[in-house]
């Protein structure tokens, strides 16, 4: 389906207006942060793959040979390059949204980081590199707070090549430490590849290539001893992005066929996301009304998966919570209340210190507006 646009959606002409648009609709269902999945210098980082005589990619010395050319060769030129992208699409949608202007639109007060994504259906060399350039970009510019790996997870090429990915990643963890990692893992069920393949890919995410979060998941009692799994996920604070939709139309796989209930029961941390909305034509809301249809969420349970969207967010500085099970906020800001329109002056230095607990306070004082609206008053929440 993305073919189906490439020639639009890889526009530098359209960037702008695509995310523009993709803010409107967040602030329209009250989401305040978004990080958007976007490739910048895909083919100039790919050829320069192609230029250079790549070692056999076997080892950690292959990889610091590749990764020597590539710095050699101009790679951090292309992170340069890069950077100047983000400042195009930035530019371009601040207008489209006239944020500068007396009438800005909703989308104006999301805030828009970006994770740098790899394509895993190249040949090795090539997805080398564009890790090397991701890892390089998201060191160099805050506005890129990860990356991530897109691409059908069941290609023959992914699947060959999958735990060399890991292991690759795993390296340049150790060259550019503190960069973010969400990895789409799991994102498979039975009948769509072979069962060996099946056994393997959210263990390998999580413990060689340490992501910080997953996306999907679904495969997770196909993974060898899961509940072992799962317990080593909950202890690291590996966050699950479940896909309902997304997870029923490509996958077939739904309701209490989903894992979503078992990784709850575990204490895995999980949020929902809606993985494309363009291609679903839904939106993040539509996921909320899911869970609590198919999987009998409550209200308390929604606003802690929101909750966990922004703690286990890669949105720069502190959270505004002692503890991810937020049972309370951290000493600055434990006597203020979000939504009495007042704040002490160690709480404002705090937030202002940390776009993580601005955030975070935001969405404690929209949860206090909307529980305070009179026909919600005699409901029982």
């Amino acid at each position: 389906a993305f073919e189906g646009f490439d020639l639009i959606s890889s526009a530098p002409t359209r960037r702008g207006d695509m995310v523009a648009e993709v803010a409107n609709r967040a602030a329209s269902q009250y989401i305040s942060y978004l990080e958007l999945l976007l490739t910048t210098q895909g083919s100039p980082t790919r050829q320069l793959a192609q230029s250079i005589n790549p070692p056999s990619l076997k080892s950690n010395a292959d990889f610091a040979e590749m990764r020597r050319q590539l710095l050699d060769k101009g790679l951090l030129t292309l992170v340069a390059n890069g950077r100047k992208e983000l400042d195009q699409i930035e530019q371009q949608t601040a207008a489209a949204l006239g944020c500068q202007t007396a009438k800005p639109q909703l989308g104006c007060r999301v805030t828009i980081r970006f994770l740098q994504q790899t394509t895993r259906i190249k040949p090795p060399a090539e997805v080398f590199a564009q890790f090397v350039y991701a890892f390089e970009l998201a060191k160099a510019d805050p506005r890129v707070v990860g990356i991530n790996l897109v691409a059908p997870e069941d290609h023959p090429i992914a699947l060959r090549d999958y735990t060399l990915q890991m292991e690759m990643i795993k390296f340049l963890h150790s060259q550019v430490p503190g960069v973010k990692v969400s990895l789409h893992a799991g994102e498979l069920t039975l009948g769509l590849v072979p069962p060996d393949d099946l056994r393997f890919h959210i263990r390998q995410a999580v413990e060689v290539a340490q992501a910080n979060r997953i996306g999907h998941g679904v495969g997770i009692f196909y993974e060898d001893d899961p509940f072992a799994l799962m317990k080593s996920m909950r202890q690291r604070g590996v966050l699950v992005e479940i896909c309902l939709t997304s997870n029923e139309t490509i996958l077939n796989v739904q309701g209490q066929n989903h894992p979503f209930a078992t990784y709850w029961a575990a204490g895995v941390p999980m949020t929902l996301a809606s993985d494309d909305e363009g291609i679903a034509r839904i939106d993040l809301s539509h996921e909320y009304y899911l869970a609590v249809l198919r999987h009998g969420m409550k209200y308390q349970d929604l606003k802690q998966l929101a909750r966990n969207s922004l703690e286990y967010s890669f949105a720069a500085g502190a959270s505004l919570w002692r503890s991810p099970q937020f049972t309370g906020m951290v000493a600055a800001c434990e006597n203020d209340t979000p939504g009495s329109g007042t704040l002490s002056k160690g709480c404002s230095a705090f937030l202002k210190g940390s776009d993580r607990a601005r955030l975070q306070w935001q969405l404690e004082t929209d949860f206090a507006t909307f529980e305070a609206l009179p026909w919600l008053q005699q409901s029982n929440l």
